[in-house]
């Protein structure tokens, strides 16, 4: 009997890595030259919504290591290319760095500061988003209550980000997760959007709590 025992976690870690590299979305990410399978998820809620469209302005919250500026590119350019002719703008902003994706404009910095979302605005040159999509989510502490709070700040930053920033009739795509605080920010997206969509992409594994909210068409804000 060994007296050093391998702790449970990497029994949990190879368990990951057999699951990750037999993952259908893995492979066909390395196949067609997606950065990370989440490229997906966002390419499913697109094709059930027709959110991108060439010509747009498409703002990426927290867009490394850059799978879903890499599906926006492909949807902006004229023969679904990942290179040369560009019909659009995409502006992708994330605390950590990201390798460069040809015409995608990248920021890096944390969307919470006032100087990083100035810089944001600069970039988009005065004009309004088309589509604002979010991955963005926090580091977990494995806290309920802390977790809950911190994504909801994140959502409540993307949405008062779309109420600046975004056309009226604009779309904005957001990860959250099911659990403590999902049914109010559900109502936070119903507040402020005309048309409200939850949804599970097929790519993102069954074990996860995340979904998508997709809210379209900014509702007026209401002053009474």
């Amino acid at each position: 009997m060994s007296m050093n025992p391998k702790p449970k976690s990497s029994k949990v870690n190879r368990a990951w890595l057999h699951d990750h590299v037999n993952d259908p979305y893995v492979k066909l990410a390395t196949k067609e030259g997606y950065r990370a399978r989440a490229a997906y998820k966002l390419k499913e809620i697109d094709e059930a919504l027709g959110l991108i469209r060439p010509g747009q302005l498409v703002v990426d919250l927290g867009s490394t290591p850059g799978a879903w500026s890499q599906y926006v590119r492909r949807r902006l350019s004229p023969g679904g290319a990942a290179a040369g002719q560009l019909e659009g703008s995409i502006i992708a902003l994330d605390m950590l760095p990201m390798e460069p994706i040809e015409g995608v404009t990248f920021l890096q910095g944390d969307f919470r500061e006032d100087e990083v979302l100035a810089r944001l605005q600069e970039a988009m040159a005065g004009r309004l988003a088309d589509v604002v999509v979010s991955d963005m989510a926090p580091n977990l502490s494995g806290i309920a209550s802390a977790d809950a709070a911190r994504v909801s700040h994140l959502i409540e930053l993307a949405i008062a980000f779309a109420r600046h920033h975004m056309k009226p009739e604009g779309a904005l795509v957001a990860k959250l997760f099911h659990g403590s605080g999902y049914a109010e920010l559900t109502q936070l997206f119903r507040t402020n959007f005309r048309v409200v969509k939850p949804i599970k992409p097929k790519a993102s594994r069954d074990k996860s709590a995340e979904t998508f909210m997709v809210g379209i068409g900014l509702k007026p804000i209401d002053t009474n």
